[in-house]
């Protein structure tokens, strides 16, 4: 279907998903219920988190006072020079802005990371020009807290007023808030009835879009458009259709493979993947997003559900056994996977709002700094410049060497499983490890699914853990070129890294998952002799 902002085209499963789902939906008045933030929709145990995370709905016309107050920072800080825009934030904090940013053509940094050679390389750029937007709920989150201390230390080694340069993001009377406020610093407060994924169009994504150059009234006017057609109980409501596709199959597809069919905003599928992983990857039930960017797959197994990317102008008619075409402006699209999530948990039964596994992960990483631990467990062996070590069930069974090791690890994949590649590494620069997610995807015919740590914690980390117990894990951590110091704590971002990413190992293992953690003890050595492993279990032959 067609419609103002947004297009939809489906076959095969999802068309029969949408006939048998949409009614119900219709009947029982489920989008004008959303649109008039009821929290009884996705039943008693979800209603309280539900009355404080709705407010999503209504942005499109709430966040407009916005406007004019992000043009006012922008003439201001531009005035004075500062034309480079640093973003510290995680999760939907971050995703957001990128997307917004990158579909609008201008810079803007996002840091999201504890790995200290990417948070050492943003604080060394262009500092003399550069103006940081911190955006967090509460303050609390420990990557975005560091990221903040780091660049105070910076700007006052160099002479300059942190308070100048530092542009607050956060909840109205959070503890962050007040701080902040008493600190002199500017803050701008955001919708507080909003989880931090549904935040795209809260001054989360558009106080650092905005001030980079980004069009966010345009943006606000895209998701305004459809905004009556999405609250509209009809059968032909976009949302209800996309969100039956989603979770309303039968049975449930739950490999969601997200292709980038020519769709023009680039990241969208990394911002879709949070979205849908965080809010249905929970109580044994979920969907799994599997961004394979461009590498659209020729066949469907019986749990996979293709869903195209594609341009406002492509006409093509979707082909397959459950096959969706979605289009439309990016202010326009993000409306309508909110409303389709959102309706998708309620087809699948479970709280689109809450997160739990991701603050287990949390607490399970202070846990570890607090003890001094990180990574420090014994390796299983040593292979080369590559420390293995593994949590949850012992699957090596006398494997010594890194490619028995991979080998054990997909000899654990079910015929409805998926591996999860989980990479602490620096983003920026060891892209060729990225790279290998597509050969090996071909070769094991299952789902592979590719995250940069830590900012996968904030996305598939709570559908790893609270989603079906089908996935196998392989964890990628190094040594930093350098370490660096938090300042004001007792830890280093290195440290802080390893916790994150032992914490995050151990509550998988809790959970009964397989990991294999692999440590590279020399950065380029092991991040070679790792991506050789893989290509030759993909199939290919290592450069």
């Amino acid at each position: 279907m067609t419609s103002s902002g947004v297009s939809l085209g489906t076959v095969g499963a999802g068309a029969a998903a949408i006939d048998a789902a949409v009614p119900a939906l219709v009947a029982e008045k489920f989008a004008s219920r959303l649109f008039a933030q009821d929290p009884t929709l996705w039943g008693s145990d979800a209603e309280s988190e539900a009355a404080k995370r709705l407010s999503w709905v209504g942005l499109a016309r709430s966040s407009r006072p916005l406007v004019g107050e992000i043009a006012a920072l922008r003439e201001k800080f531009t005035s004075q020079g500062l034309t480079r825009v640093v973003l510290c934030g995680m999760g939907g904090s971050s995703l957001a802005p990128e997307v917004i940013c990158a579909t609008a053509g201008v810079p803007l940094v996002v840091l999201d990371s504890s790995q200290p050679d990417m948070v050492r390389a943003a604080l060394a750029e262009d500092l003399e020009h550069t103006l940081v937007v911190v955006s967090s709920k509460s303050g609390s989150t420990v990557e975005t807290d560091s990221q903040r201390r780091a660049y105070e230390q910076a700007f006052e080694d160099a002479g300059i007023d942190p308070t100048e340069r530092i542009v607050i993001v956060t909840d109205p009377g959070s503890p962050l808030d007040e701080s902040s406020r008493a600190g002199g610093f500017t803050v701008v407060n955001a919708d507080p009835n909003v989880g931090g994924r549904y935040s795209a169009l809260t001054a989360f994504g558009l106080v650092p879009s905005g001030l980079a150059g980004a069009d966010v009234e345009a943006l606000l006017d895209e998701a305004e458009s459809v905004t009556d057609l999405l609250a509209e109980d009809d059968g032909a409501n976009p949302g209800l259709q996309l969100g039956a596709v989603l979770g309303g199959t039968s049975p449930l597809r739950d490999k969601v493979i997200l292709a980038d069919a020519g769709t023009q905003i680039p990241g969208f599928g990394d911002w879709i993947e949070q979205l849908i992983a965080e809010s249905t990857g929970k109580d044994g039930k979920g969907l799994l997003p599997v961004v394979v960017g461009r590498d659209e797959p020729s066949s469907l197994a019986a749990d996979e559900n293709l869903v195209l990317l594609t341009a406002e102008d492509d006409e093509r008619t979707p082909e397959g056994d459950s096959v969706t075409t979605v289009s439309g402006s990016l202010g326009a699209q993000m409306l309508l996977w909110e409303v389709a999530t959102a309706v998708a948990g309620r087809l699948i039964g479970i709280n689109p709002f809450d997160q739990p596994d991701v603050e287990s992960a949390k607490a399970a990483a202070r846990e570890l700094l607090d003890a001094g631990m990180g990574a420090a467990d014994a390796p299983a062996f040593v292979d080369g410049a590559v420390e293995v070590r593994t949590a949850g069930p012992d699957f090596l069974a006398g494997a010594d060497t890194l490619d028995a090791a991979l080998q054990a690890l997909v000899g654990q994949l079910t015929p409805t499983g998926y591996l999860a590649v989980m990479a602490y590494l620096d983003r920026l620069a060891d892209t060729e490890l990225a790279a290998t997610r597509a050969p090996l995807e071909s070769a094991l015919e299952r789902p592979v699914t590719f995250g940069w740590g830590p900012r996968f914690l904030h996305s598939t980390g709570q559908y790893h853990k609270g989603g079906p117990a089908n996935g196998v894990y392989l964890q990628i951590t190094t040594v930093a070129g350098e370490d660096l110091a938090v300042p004001g704590r007792d830890f280093t971002f290195g440290q802080f890294c390893d916790a994150q990413a032992g914490g995050d190992a151990s509550v998988l293992a809790d959970h009964g998952r397989p990991v294999l953690r692999l440590h590279l003890a020399d950065h380029d050595a092991g991040l070679k002799q790792v991506v050789a492993a893989l290509t030759k279990m993909s199939g290919g032959e290592a450069r």
